[in-house]
């Protein structure tokens, strides 16, 4: 029977696992050093913005129409993943320091660069503490970089997370629909 850690007081949770590595003139294959299922870090986070696609519109003129133009789809821009006042955990309940080490990797230059694919869970109000919240949206994005990370202001006073924000710039975005 699986287990699962959810903080009580945040509404994400958020998954990061192992994308495939996409290498030159080559077909889309997992990566050497990865089963598939290579999970980085499980969290919860109270804040998530940034799930939103902007479609880029061309207007073409068309030679003679002179009661408008054509409008025709353009590439989509995704804007990057922010996740808010939360951390991320091992499979002990224990905290993660996993996205940490990736963090540095990539500010370090190694490669191959990892990217990660990510879910991101919303939860809805749980009806009694005995029962797990609801999950009322799930979010799917594609091969993730850290582009930002943001601690907490360390204060004995009070009992900040493990990350204050943390920004992901990523290549897809979709909504799952059970």
């Amino acid at each position: 029977m699986e287990t699962r850690f959810l903080l009580s007081n945040f509404n994400f949770e958020i998954s990061l696992i192992k994308a495939a590595n996409i290498e030159s003139g080559s077909n889309l294959s997992p990566s050497a050093n990865s089963s598939g299922k290579d999970v980085l870090g499980d969290g919860g986070f109270a804040e998530c913005s940034g799930l939103e696609i902007q479609m880029d519109v061309q207007q073409i003129q068309e030679g003679g129409r002179n009661d408008g133009v054509i409008q025709q789809v353009g590439y989509a821009k995704y804007q990057n993943i922010v996740l808010k006042r939360g951390m991320f955990y091992n499979s002990d309940n224990k905290l993660a320091t996993d996205v940490w080490e990736w963090i540095q990797s990539v500010v370090g230059g190694s490669l191959p660069v990892s990217r990660y694919d990510g879910i991101i869970k919303v939860y809805g109000h749980r009806k009694n503490t005995s029962k797990d919240a609801p999950i009322i949206a799930t979010w799917a994005f594609d091969r993730a970089l850290p582009t930002k990370v943001s601690g907490p202001s360390l204060n004995a006073k009070s009992g900040d997370v493990a990350l204050e924000e943390l920004h992901l710039a990523h290549e897809g975005l979709r909504m799952l629909i059970d």
